[in-house]
């Protein structure tokens, strides 16, 4: 095993035993996460939901770090959905504090870990201070190479499609005619970035909630009971060895049919 897998993974524990299963030359290229269960882990501890928002961000340092390492190339994190402002003001606000946080306290693990971070969905409604935090660690890992994590906020996939119809009108150049998937694909927020091979959604919950809603049309699902602060590198390696079983064949009879890139 590599050296800085074997740092991570240390021998005689139940990830670096999960791990030597995995197929390493078959690792999905992009993991897209649906975080799920803040709130319930809060309330099965009589604790305020805003304490599941807290214990989530130890989940989010740890899935980053293991994905680098696994050698993941796109990792990307549903954060804030537009859903999501319906919810009582107070926790909004923290929501959006506790990003700020985390972007204040782990910036040197994206340095270190030669990570990108990219945001994704609409910035218009973004609190300011969110906004200035973003963009200096936007610039400060843009020439970062090793994994690309992408994080949602403010998002939802069919204003995402929207806004890619919008900018197709805006420019003027395509007739009706002109207008195909690689077209659209080539305007959503996601340009650029391949469409993820495994969904992991956490919580039990089985629905995708507008999430990434063009770009999974042949993603892998992985739905798991655990809530979102209990989920640890160990449910990472699970679901990639459950999607590591998987025939994928995007609409083909046929085995084994490789993606393209």
């Amino acid at each position: 095993m590599q050296k800085h897998l074997e740092e991570y993974f240390p021998r005689g524990t139940e990830e670096h035993d999960l791990l030597l299963k995995v197929d390493l030359p078959r690792l999905p290229r992009h993991i897209a996460v649906i975080m799920d269960g803040n709130g319930r882990w809060a309330q099965q501890r009589g604790l305020p939901r805003v304490e599941g928002h807290n214990a989530g961000s130890a989940s989010v340092r740890e899935v980053v770090e293991a994905s680098s390492r696994l050698g993941i190339e796109f990792l990307t994190l549903y954060a804030f959905s537009q859903e999501n402002w319906k919810r009582p003001r107070p926790e909004v606000g923290r929501l959006w504090r506790l990003l700020r946080e985390y972007l204040g306290k782990e910036d040197s693990l994206l340095v270190e870990n030669d990570i990108r971070l990219r945001v994704i969905g609409r910035r218009e409604g973004i609190p300011r201070l969110a906004l200035r935090e973003i963009a200096r660690v936007e610039g400060l890992t843009r020439t970062n190479g090793r994994m690309t994590l992408v994080v949602a906020l403010n998002y939802g996939g069919r204003s995402e499609i929207v806004d890619a119809v919008r900018r197709i009108l805006e420019e003027g150049r395509l007739g009706p005619g002109d207008v195909d998937e690689k077209e659209i694909a080539a305007r959503l927020y996601t340009e650029g970035i391949p469409d993820p091979d495994l969904l992991i959604r956490t919580s039990g919950e089985l629905r995708v909630s507008n999430f990434l809603l063009w770009q999974i049309a042949y993603t892998e699902i992985f739905v798991t009971p655990v809530l979102w602060p209990d989920f640890r590198k160990k449910h990472l390696i699970e679901a990639i060895l459950e999607y590591q079983k998987r025939d994928r064949r995007f609409g083909d009879i046929r085995t084994g049919i490789p993606r393209k890139r």
